[in-house]
């Protein structure tokens, strides 16, 4: 067919070895402004743990209506995931994150408003799409825009940012007097607490969700204000058609006295040759020659949330709660842990490439999952009462809240569907048999080890363009 390449031909001449560039400040600051996308993402999805009981006791939600409240974010983002793609297209990337910006604001709003459930699973509901939109555009432009050598950096920081986010919702949620915690609330929404509908001393919990939702604005307003200062990306202006404001992007991004012919012109052929092959429909990527592709992004999607993944980040403070353990002490302890440990896979990424740390990942998600079953077999056998509540903690601290990387739009519909499942029957599992869903989420951990080990290429040291030439051209 016009416009493949046989396995014998070697690829074109972004093959070849590039010469090292510096991190330029527009770089940093595009790739900054970006990631305020992925701390929403944290901040947001992680929201239903800390602000559980406040939420149930003010609204008086029964565990299933808590239960859908906590799932609905994962139906948005499945509506986000299916216009993601065709949006970044369309309207570029920065308009993309401009109109998830958008939804965010009017999601945090109607959630800090809300008075009934329906109000508050509306909200999560429009911050659910905007986070799927977000979830695609934030890796893909921070991608688009930073070179082979700190791509892998700046790819992983975006699971930093994410992790942070979820470790600075538990913190709030958790550690700050009610007294302060309604005072900062007043002044942060301008609202008098009356017009909110609760008291001063007796409500103290619906001022733990006023502060947590509006700190939640923050990185969407902040997001909101900085696009306007970054470039589009260069890869997106070149597929328009707009090979001039591609090139002049390029060169802001790589310094005023880079060299980026040879970028430019590595960009030029790669959308070239994409384009001699037909867009067609959807169900033509379910040819052959992207068969590798589809595998490995929905086997990975699937895994990581059918492993626990969002049930955890979305529930932790009751699960600590039922294992015995203070969910203040569990939950700071996570929050506290949780950065350190995706700092060290920032930093060693591109030393050691991003396959062996999802593989370390998928092996701590595994005996993550063994010793908080093991732990719970304990408490309901009522035997080592003491050393339970401990394994839970040692079990939730190893876990990786957060590993998922970038996905198309397929991938990521099937990401948010995944996860919509699983946090969706958490709770009701978690009445059968406390032990059961974690022995549950170990199996399909350690399925995911297998999966990584078995069919996930490295992508350290390779431009996007080799990567998704190995990829489409060595089908299974």
């Amino acid at each position: 067919m016009e416009g493949e390449v046989n396995e014998e031909t070697p690829l074109n001449h972004w093959e070849q070895p590039r010469k090292h560039r510096s991190l330029t400040p527009v770089v940093a600051f595009s790739s900054l402004v970006a990631l305020c996308g992925s701390v929403n993402i944290g901040y947001a999805s992680a929201f239903s743990s800390p602000s559980e009981s406040g939420i149930r006791k003010d609204l008086g939600l029964s565990v299933a209506q808590y239960s859908f409240f906590g799932s609905i974010f994962t139906i948005g983002g499945v509506f986000g995931a299916l216009i993601n793609g065709k949006l970044a297209d369309f309207v570029g990337r920065r308009g993309a994150l401009w109109l998830a910006d958008v939804f965010s604001v009017a999601g945090w709003i109607a959630v800090v408003l809300a008075k009934n459930a329906f109000w508050l699973d509306l909200g999560r509901l429009l911050l659910g799409f905007s986070i799927g939109i977000v979830t695609f555009v934030v890796p893909m432009y921070i991608a688009e825009i930073s070179t082979k050598e700190s791509r892998g950096q700046f790819t992983s920081a975006n699971q930093l940012l994410i992790c942070s986010g979820i470790s600075l919702v538990y913190i709030i949620g958790i550690l700050i007097n009610w007294r302060i915690l309604a005072l900062l609330g007043y002044f942060f929404l301008f609202l008098p607490p009356s017009h909110l509908g609760f008291g001063l001393v007796e409500n103290h919990q619906r001022f733990n969700l006023t502060l947590n939702t509006a700190a939640g604005l923050i990185p969407s307003l902040l997001q909101a204000v900085g696009l306007f200062f970054i470039p589009e990306s260069p890869r997106w202006m070149a597929k328009a058609g707009r090979e001039k404001d591609a090139e002049a992007s390029l060169q802001r991004l790589r310094g005023k006295n880079a060299d980026v012919s040879q970028e430019a012109a590595d960009i030029r052929d790669f959308i070239e040759t994409m384009g001699q092959q037909s867009e067609g429909t959807i169900f033509e990527i379910f040819q052959r020659r992207y068969a590798r592709v589809l595998v490995i992004g929905v086997g990975l999607m699937s895994l990581q949330n059918f492993g626990g993944a969002n049930a955890i980040s979305y529930y932790v403070s009751s699960i600590f709660e039922e294992a015995g353990f203070s969910s203040t002490i569990g939950t700071v302890a996570v929050a506290i842990v949780e950065i350190p440990a995706v700092l060290v896979s920032v930093i060693l990424a591109d030393k050691f490439g991003r396959r062996p740390l999802l593989m370390l990942s998928a092996a701590g998600m595994c005996l993550s999952c063994f010793l908080t079953g093991l732990s719970f077999c304990f408490e309901e056998a009522h035997l080592f009462s003491k050393l339970a509540p401990i394994l839970v903690l040692i079990g939730i601290l190893i876990y990786p809240i957060n590993i998922k990387g970038s996905a198309g739009s397929l991938i990521t519909v099937t990401n948010f569907l995944c996860s919509w499942m699983v946090t969706y029957t958490c709770n009701f599992m978690m009445e059968w048999s406390e032990s059961g869903t974690f022995f549950i989420y170990t199996i399909f951990s350690g399925s995911l080890l297998l999966f990584v080990t078995m069919l996930v290429p490295e992508t350290k040291g390779r431009s996007l363009e080799q990567i998704h030439a190995s990829l489409t051209h060595h089908p299974l």
